[in-house]
C-alpha cells in the first residue's frame, strides 16, 4: 500500500509541475491544490487537512508576507515622491558620455535601487528612464535589456524581503543565508561585469585599454573576494590579539554607521520642518540613500526587518515632505500593500505545501502515533525512502546533478522558487539534505530564471519596450546566467559538503 501512495504522490507531483510549466494552471492555484491532493492521497484526515495543512499552512510564513508588504510599501513611495527617478538622473549626470562608464553606472544605480524596489510598475518606472540613457550612447537594444535585467536579479539578492521567505522555509538564521548570498553576489556580479564589456566589444565599441584595465582591475578584485568569501565562510582560529584588534575595528565602524544613520535622519526631520507649509519640496541629494536605508540597520545594527522598512519608509517621508504630502503616504500604503498582493498568495500556497511535506511544527504528543500509527507526519514518511535514494551524498555529484537540471528553473519549472521550488525543497529538507545546500541549489538554478526566463514579466516587458523577441534574450543570456549557477553550486559544495 504504502508503495502505491508513493508512487500516486509522485505522479501527481509530476502532473502538477508539468501543468504548471506548461502555464496550465498558475502556480497561485498549483501549489495549495498540490498540498491538498498530496495530504490526501498520504491518508491525512480532513479535519489535520483543515487545521495544519490550511491553518497552519496559511500563517507558516506570516513574517515573510507581512515584510513584502512593508517592502512593498517603501518601494511605491519611493515612485511617488521621484526618489528612483531622481537616483537614475543623477547616475546619468556623474557618468558623462562614455559608454562603458554609462553602463557600469547605469547597471549599479539599477542594483541599488532594487535592494528596495520590486513589482512591474517599478520595473517600468526605472527601466523607462535607464533604457534610452543606455541607448542614446550607442549601446544596442538587446545588451541594454540585458543590463537591466542582470542590475535587478542582483538587486534582488539584496532585497531583505527575500531573505525572509529563505529564512522561514528552510529554518535558516540570518547569517546563514546572507553568507551565501554575498559569495553568489559576487560571482554573478564579476560575470555581469564581464558581460557588459564582451558585449560592448561585439556592439562595435573601440574600448580603450586603460577602460578595459580598470574594468578588468576590478573583476579580478572581485574574483579574490569570492575565494576569501568561501574561505571565510567556515571557522578561522585567531589569536587573542588579532580578535581584540578587529573588535575595536568592529566599534568604531558601528559607531560611525551610528552617526551617519542619525545625522541622515535629523537632517530628513529638519528638511520636513523647513517645509511643513510648503507645497514644493526640491529633491535634496540624500534622498539616494533611502533604498540602503533598511538594508544597513539590518546588516550593521541587527534591526528588526519590519522595523528596517518602516523606518527606511519614514525616512523616505521626511526627505521629501512636503505640505499635504500625507495623502501620497497613504496612497503608498495601499498601493504597496497591493503590488506584492501576487507574491502574498503565493507565500500562503508554499506554507500550505511546507506544513503538507514536513509536517506541523507543533502537535500534541502521542497524537500521530494514535492517530496514523507512526510518529513521522504521513506525507513525509512515504516520501523520504525515495527521495533519500535520488538526492546527492558528495559534493561532486551534488554539483553535477544540479547543474544538469538547472533548466528546470526556466518556464516555471520544478526548480523555480516561484513555482515549485519550495516544493521541491520541502522535500528534500525532510529526507535530511542540509538547508544550507538547499539554498545554494535555489540561489544558483534561480540565476537563469531570474535573468534568463521568457515568463518572467520583467523579461517580456523590457523585449518589447527594446523591440527585442524575449527568446533573444534567453538565448544570450543562457551562457553566462548556467555558468552563474555552476560556480554558486561549487561554492555550495565547499560550504556545505
Amino acid at each position: 500500500m504504502a508503495t502505491f501512495q508513493a508512487i500516486a504522490l509522485l505522479l501527481v507531483f509530476i502532473l502538477i509541475t508539468g501543468m504548471m510549466s506548461k502555464r496550465i494552471w498558475p502556480a497561485l492555484l498549483a501549489m495549495p491544490i498540490l498540498a491538498v491532493l498530496i495530504s490526501l492521497i498520504a491518508g491525512i484526515k480532513p479535519d489535520d487537512i483543515f487545521h495544519y495543512v490550511i491553518g497552519e499552512g496559511s500563517l507558516r510564513l506570516a513574517e515573510p508576507i507581512i515584510i513584502s508588504m512593508f517592502g512593498g510599501v517603501l518601494s511605491v513611495i519611493m515612485q511617488k515622491t521621484g526618489i528612483a527617478e531622481g537616483f537614475i538622473k543623477k547616475g546619468a549626470e556623474l557618468s558623462g558620455d562614455n559608454p562603458l562608464v554609462i553602463a557600469f553606472v547605469m547597471f549599479l544605480f539599477v542594483i541599488m535601487l532594487f535592494t528596495t524596489l520590486g513589482g512591474l510598475g517599478a520595473m517600468i518606472m526605472v527601466g523607462a528612464i535607464v533604457l534610452p540613457i543606455l541607448t542614446s550612447v550607442g549601446i544596442s537594444r538587446l545588451t541594454a535589456a540585458v543590463i537591466m535585467l542582470m542590475g535587478v536579479n542582483i538587486g534582488g539578492m539584496f532585497n531583505v524581503g527575500n531573505w525572509a521567505l529563505y529564512m522561514t522555509s528552510l529554518n535558516l538564521s540570518q547569517q546563514e543565508v546572507v553568507r551565501f548570498i554575498l559569495v553568489i553576489f559576487v560571482i554573478v556580479f564579476i560575470g555581469s561585469l564581464t558581460y557588459i564589456i564582451i558585449q560592448l566589444y561585439r556592439d562595435g565599441f573601440n574600448l580603450s585599454f586603460r577602460n578595459i584595465f580598470k574594468s578588468v582591475g576590478v573583476i579580478a578584485l572581485l574574483a579574490a573576494a569570492i575565494y576569501g568569501a568561501v574561505r571565510l565562510s567556515g571557522t578561522i582560529e585567531l589569536s587573542e590579539n588579532m580578535q581584540h584588534i578587529l573588535s575595536i575595528a568592529g566599534k568604531v565602524i558601528f559607531y560611525v554607521f551610528l552617526a551617519a544613520m542619525l545625522a541622515l535622519f535629523l537632517h530628513a526631520a529638519y528638511r520636513a520642518f523647513s517645509h511643513r507649509n510648503k507645497r514644493s519640496n526640491p529633491l535634496h541629494w540624500t534622498a539616494i540613500f533611502t533604498p540602503i536605508i533598511p538594508l544597513i540597520l539590518i546588516l550593521f545594527f541587527r534591526v528588526n526587518f519590519m522595523s528596517a522598512f518602516i523606518l527606511g519608509i519614514a525616512y523616505a517621508y521626511l526627505i521629501t515632505y512636503k505640505r499635504d504630502n500625507i495623502s501620497t503616504l497613504i496612497k503608498s500604503l495601499i498601493e504597496g500593500s497591493a503590488v506584492v498582493l501576487p507574491a502574498v498568495i503565493l507565500m500562503f500556497g508554499i506554507g500550505w505545501l511546507l506544513v503538507s511535506v514536513i509536517g506541523p511544527s507543533q502537535m500534541p504528543e502521542g497524537y500521530l502515533l494514535a492517530n496514523y500509527g507512526t510518529e513521522i507526519w504521513p506525507v513525509r514518511e512515504l516520501m523520504v525512502p525515495f527521495v533519500e535514494r535520488i538526492i546527492p551524498s558528495t559534493g561532486l555529484m551534488y554539483v553535477i546533478t544540479f547543474v544538469i537540471l538547472a533548466p528546470l528553473a526556466l518556464y516555471r519549472g520544478p526548480l523555480n522558487v516561484w513555482g515549485m521550488g519550495f516544493g521541491i525543497a520541502s522535500v528534500m529538507m525532510a529526507a535530511g539534505m542540509p538547508s544550507g545546500a538547499i539554498l545554494g541549489i535555489l540561489w544558483s538554478v534561480g540565476q537563469l530564471q531570474g535573468i534568463s526566463d521568457p515568463t518572467n514579466l520583467q523579461n517580456v516587458w523590457i523585449a518589447n519596450e527594446m523591440k527585442v523577441n524575449v527568446q533573444k534574450i534567453l538565448y544570450n543570456t543562457l551562457p553566462y546566467s548556467w555558468i552563474f549557477a555552476l560556480l554558486g553550486l561549487i561554492a555550495a559544495a565547499i560550504m556545505y559538503f
